[in-house]
């Protein structure tokens, strides 16, 4: 079983910076490959970021792709995901999410097992 708790959400101006993090409590941290999702009011979730369970390797969602990076820190059980240039249209609750790692990186959001609760990103204008 893999808990996973979301921080770092907030309200930011366009243009701005956030942090989130998001803390596993797992044994085997580093059986999973994280990833990040977002949904926006009254629209699907949409894949944002993965990350393999060594962190060697990553995939960005086009969308936002040059502004937000992704990384883990395994010492720590910490997924994190800095988004930079934020946008209007970045407004949404964000949700981490573990996968099995010997599925590899997914952007599916049917193949991951576990969830956080989410934290809200709202980037004004």
């Amino acid at each position: 079983q893999v808990q996973l708790v979301e921080s770092g959400g907030g309200l930011v101006q366009a243009g701005g910076s956030l942090r989130l993090s998001c803390a596993a409590s797992v044994r085997t941290f580093t059986s999973y490959t994280l990833g990040w999702f977002r949904q926006a009011p009254g629209k699907e979730r949409d894949f944002v970021a993965a990350i393999s369970w060594s962190g060697g390797t990553a995939y960005i969602a086009d969308s936002v792709k040059g502004r937000f990076t992704i990384s883990r820190d395994n010492a720590k059980n910490t997924v994190y995901l800095q988004m930079n240039s934020l946008k209007p249209n970045d407004t949404a609750v964000y949700y981490c999410a573990a996968a099995w790692r010997g599925l590899g990186l997914k952007t599916d959001q049917y193949e991951y097992s576990y969830w956080g609760q989410g934290t809200q990103v709202t980037v004004s204008s």
